[in-house]
């Protein structure tokens, strides 16, 4: 379905859900995510393969049509403790094992990870691949329990990172640096230490994330360099009830460099 126009603008759906919550919309997700990784050249990453789909720790956020039938874009939010490791680790446990610790060490009052960032070519330009979807990522994640969130960023990712309150993590890797998901393309390893109050975000962006977090379910027209979209937030995530943080933090067990699969791949 091609996108739907009002008043010249696109209107699509923002909407939040536990994965396993939402196997159908998850193959959909999957499927517009491996044909965005295949045109850039990346044939596999963790974030592309679908066993997220049946991790209970694993939260989704997706730009589709009114009518949900066609997916747009999509992000993931993937908590600690789950039945997977966050992708940060997959990706670069083998190469510096010192993730292992720093994410054990956050895991302990709640972290997790933003990851599988993308968008399609129709909807390319309007910011759902980046800024949009980059907010409402870290404004669902206090629902979700987390206190703080990693991410693994492609160069035109980082300085998008910074403005919602992450910093380079330049304890892992070089400086915080690798050579992923292949040795011509560099990834930076950042960690977000304060989801609640979002104290070194730029002003406008926390004050975009609030109002998420405000008001979960509300229709905005956004502005992202003088191009009009018109969203409609669904960021309340149902079925919480049967969700609890905190037995998900009892469960964790540190994981080792034998944890990680020789073909296990990850990026935002």
């Amino acid at each position: 379905m091609a996108l739907v126009f009002k008043d010249g603008r696109p209107v699509v759906r923002l909407r939040a859900f536990r994965a396993i919550d939402d196997p159908k919309t998850c193959e959909k997700f999957i499927e517009g995510h491996a044909h965005v990784l295949t045109s850039i050249g990346v044939k596999k990453v963790t974030s592309s393969k679908d066993e997220w789909m049946y991790n209970p720790a694993a939260f989704v956020l997706i730009v589709e049509s009114l009518d949900g039938e066609s997916v747009y874009g999509g992000a993931r939010v993937h908590v600690a403790g789950g039945s997977q490791l966050l992708p940060i680790e997959e990706a670069t446990g083998k190469m510096d094992p010192k993730i292992f610790d720093l994410v054990w060490q956050h895991s302990q009052t709640g972290t997790g990870e933003v990851c599988g960032l993308w968008n399609s070519r129709e909807i390319a330009g309007y910011g759902v691949g980046s800024i949009f979807l980059t907010r409402a990522a870290v404004a669902i994640s206090t629902q979700i329990g987390l206190n703080s969130l990693f991410a693994l960023c492609a160069p035109y990712t980082v300085k998008m990172a910074e403005s919602v309150g992450y910093r380079l993590e330049n304890s892992v890797g070089n400086n915080g640096t690798f050579y992923y998901p292949k040795l011509d393309l560099l990834a930076t390893s950042m960690i977000l230490e304060d989801v609640k109050n979002l104290p070194i975000a730029d002003p406008e962006e926390r004050d975009s994330i609030f109002k998420i977090r405000n008001n979960l379910d509300v229709t905005k027209v956004e502005i992202l360099r003088k191009r009009e979209i018109e969203i409609e937030y669904k960021a309340e995530i149902e079925h919480l009830d049967k969700w609890d943080i905190n037995k998900v933090i009892q469960s964790l067990r540190k994981p080792t460099i034998h944890s990680v699969s020789q073909e296990d791949l990850s990026f935002l």
